[in-house]
């Protein structure tokens, strides 16, 4: 297989799990492991091109944004909600560039990481679904102008808890929102709204930070991988919302397990390089 058709595999892989809570850095990284991806960059490509993601909810939800925009002078509600994005944003981005090193080096490229995180976070979902909810049904609407900064904090160091890889950025925000009694279609809603910020500036930082590294064949494999990956997300927003709205996530845990397990299985059988 062409290192192209790779890049391209792997953009389709990122786009169809980034908003999923089943971890796309964690699929990411195993099938570009799988694939024997060449174009990396020491991981630069599998962090940038979650940067279509950003691109996608900026288009889904443009006229809320612009709505939004207009109501900020006038509207206390629509500021408190921008404020409880951003302080939900915080608890990632501080633990983020105080450990990016230690991710990088340590953490991103082991499966063993990957898959325990993939198990363990199936279990964690699997638990907070069966725990007695106190929001009994769905809204026809969700609700994430009423997310207070307070709830926004503890969503955000929920958040955090995805700096390891398998873990699910948006997985770990939305147990998060459950925990605190957010239905799961604003739970789901507000770790949309805060990938806006958390994979933006991740993204651009990153590329910042190892951009004189890069060759133009990397650059052109990131901005490939990256409009693959917008896409495919973009497709992807509509059909989880509306899942979630009659759905629980117990099936998206049990195939957390069954994916740790099958990378516990490809590093026994040296398929999976360590």
């Amino acid at each position: 297989m062409s290192e192209w058709l790779k890049t391209i595999v792997l953009g389709v892989v990122e786009g169809l799990t980034e908003f999923l809570p089943v971890s796309s850095t964690g699929h990411l990284l195993v099938a570009s492991n799988l694939l024997r991806f060449e174009g990396s960059a020491g991981g630069t490509f599998e962090i940038f091109i979650q940067f279509g993601a950003v691109v996608a909810l900026l288009v889904f939800y443009a006229r809320d944004l612009l709505a939004q925009a207009r109501a900020l002078r006038h509207d206390p509600l629509t500021r408190r909600f921008w404020l409880s994005v951003i302080v939900a944003f915080l608890p990632a981005a501080v633990l983020g560039l105080l450990l990016r090193n230690v991710i990088k080096s340590v953490l991103f490229g082991s499966p063993a990481v990957i898959a325990w995180s993939l198990i363990l976070g199936g279990i964690v979902l699997i638990v907070v679904e069966r725990l007695p909810r106190r929001t009994p049904s769905e809204p026809a609407r969700p609700n994430v102008i009423a997310i207070t900064p307070r709830q926004a904090l503890i969503i955000g160091f929920a958040q955090s808890v995805a700096l390891v890889p398998g873990v699910s950025r948006s997985g770990a925000a939305i147990v998060g929102g459950l925990l605190l009694g957010l239905d799961r279609a604003t739970a789901t809603t507000f770790a949309f709204y805060l990938a806006i910020p958390t994979l933006g500036a991740a993204t651009l930082f990153d590329l910042a930070s190892s951009f004189r590294r890069l060759t133009v064949g990397d650059l052109q494999f990131i901005l490939v991988g990256t409009v693959v990956a917008g896409v495919v997300a973009g497709l992807s927003i509509k059909w989880l919302l509306g899942y979630v709205a009659h759905n629980t996530f117990v099936s998206f845990g049990i195939y957390r397990i069954f994916a740790g397990a099958v990378v516990l299985v490809l590093m026994v059988t040296g398929i999976l390089q360590s």
